[in-house]
């Protein structure tokens, strides 16, 4: 079992955004999380939130505990407050659940 996200973001700065993901990605997999699908996306067709969207991607964790313990964890809260805060614009959770990946 794993618990898996599907997030939409509005990212406004591709350069800081990256930077984020570099930095994040060491404590992301120390968690037992993982990245599955990672779109850029150009056009939205249909959307449940009036914020705008341009990337789209998966992420998944072994169990709910693990992801909410990546999300609280002090040396990713520090990454995101220097890198993500100001290269994302607005998050959009499209869905939560758990899956048999």
């Amino acid at each position: 079992m794993a618990y898996e996200i599907v997030m939409g973001l509005d990212v406004i700065d591709d350069q800081e955004y990256q930077k984020y993901r570099e930095a994040m990605t060491p404590i992301l997999k120390s968690f037992g999380g993982s990245f599955g699908f990672d779109f850029i996306v150009s056009k939205v067709l249909l959307s449940n939130t009036a914020d705008n969207i341009n990337r789209v991607f998966t992420i998944a964790f072994p169990n709910q505990k693990q992801m909410d313990e990546f999300f609280s964890n002090p040396d990713y809260l520090v990454v995101k407050a220097k890198y993500f805060d100001k290269s994302v614009k607005s998050k959009t959770t499209i869905l939560q659940h758990e899956s048999s990946l």
